[in-house]
């Protein structure tokens, strides 16, 4: 009996969830054919992308290793990163990570490649909170900065090393932020400076925070960050980063130590290289079931795909919310492709409900709901608590 070989491409929360959703939906057989599951991913474990913050500000592990997940006991892991994909002869080629080229056939595939963090050109400077070697590069620098102000005799220049500038206020910006600032604090005063010097700057290039929402949540955004310590600059962009300060849209210039930058998602560059349809924006183009066009047995969702809904005309953002989901829905598409029954089709989850939540920090979060018209919100202890239950079932940690 001939199997049938069905290939994750990226071992994200999205990657996980499609893997999980089509075995269980599945059982493992199709047709009286076994499945055998394929994951290709570059990295050693799953990578919590969604707390790619936490080791700039702390020293948090955010890798998870592959053992840590008992579905993925009998699912063959391929390390490397995928070069092609033949769509009619059914074979991607990939390189290891040792520089090996390889093929392997296919006969159901899901494209999950994600997103990576907007850079700025190189001659602006600063840091992009880009992966986790960026990241421990923030952390150093700010800690750096604070062991050298502890000795620095000039005020100016000790409050300039205590402050640091954060260029982006989407949700990155802001949790990177509140975060940061908590975590300056306890360094400062166990470095016998004064916690209150510790300046961290937000910068939105808008006139508010949180675009997605009502105007009233992005103002309540700021106010929660004003009060945790964080100075939140509106209609302001960095244009560039100074040896002693970054220079701002406005022609201000702001004293800091560092400049990190948070300036949004963009999909995965790797998919200009793969072969299959994209839009002009890089994102695989799929039909209202996730499925690839012209790519038979190809499926993509995520940040890496461009997905409607056919009833109201709208684009899925690029929210690990909306990518899990996403998942849950294609194992039964999935398994009523290979059983020739009419598939779901997408529905997003904002016509259901509007629902953001974001972490402020240990023991404050913020969470927004709209439904019927009606804005609902959850801040402090509870906010937090249900912020972590999201990033832990987003990596299923729960």
């Amino acid at each position: 009996m001939n199997e049938l070989t069905c290939i994750i491409i990226g071992g994200g929360h999205v990657g996980l969830h499609s893997l999980k959703a089509i075995k269980d939906e599945s059982r493992g057989m199709a047709e009286g054919r076994k499945i055998r599951f394929v994951l290709i991913d570059k990295q050693p474990g799953h990578l919590r992308k969604m707390l790619l913050f936490r080791p700039a500000v702390g020293e948090e592990e955010i890798m998870i290793p592959w053992e840590h997940y008992s579905f993925l006991e009998d699912v063959q892991f391929i390390q490397g990163e995928v070069a092609s994909v033949d769509s009619e002869r059914k074979q991607v080629r990939y390189t290891d990570m040792n520089g090996h080229s390889s093929s392997i056939r296919y006969d159901l595939m899901v494209v999950s490649v994600g997103s990576i963090v907007r850079q700025p050109e190189s001659r602006h400077g600063g840091i992009a909170l880009t992966d986790q070697n960026a990241a421990v590069a923030i952390r150093e620098s700010w800690r750096a900065n604070l062991r050298q102000a502890a000795v620095e005799f000039n005020p100016e220049e000790q409050k300039r090393l205590m402050s640091v500038a954060i260029a982006g206020g989407g949700i990155s910006g802001i949790e990177t932020s509140a975060e940061l600032v908590l975590e300056m604090r306890k360094e400062a005063s166990s470095l016998n400076l004064n916690p209150s010097d510790i300046k961290v700057h937000l910068l939105s290039g808008q006139n508010r925070l949180f675009l997605d929402g009502p105007e009233k949540v992005g103002y309540k955004l700021g106010q929660l960050l004003t009060e945790y310590g964080v100075n939140v600059h509106y209609n302001r962009k960095v244009i560039q980063v100074e040896s002693h300060a970054v220079k701002l849209n406005n022609g201000d210039s702001l004293p800091v130590g560092l400049c990190i930058w948070t300036i949004g998602l963009i999909p995965n560059p790797a998919l200009r290289s793969m072969g299959l349809p994209l839009t002009p924006e890089g994102q695989i183009e799929v039909d209202e079931s996730y499925r690839v066009k012209g790519a038979t047995g190809v499926y993509s969702i995520g940040d890496c795909a461009r997905i409607i809904d056919p009833e109201n005309g709208k684009a899925d953002q690029m929210r690990a919310g909306e990518g899990v989901l996403q998942a849950d829905r294609l194992g039964k598409i999935v398994v009523a492709d290979l059983e020739g029954r009419p598939a779901p089709i997408h529905k997003s989850a904002s016509s259901i409900l509007d629902f953001y939540c974001i972490g402020l920090g240990e023991n404050r979060g913020f969470v927004w709901a709209r439904k019927w018209g009606l804005n609902m919100f959850i801040t402090g202890k509870l906010g937090w608590k249900i912020r972590s239950l999201a990033w832990d079932k987003g990596s299923m940690l729960r």
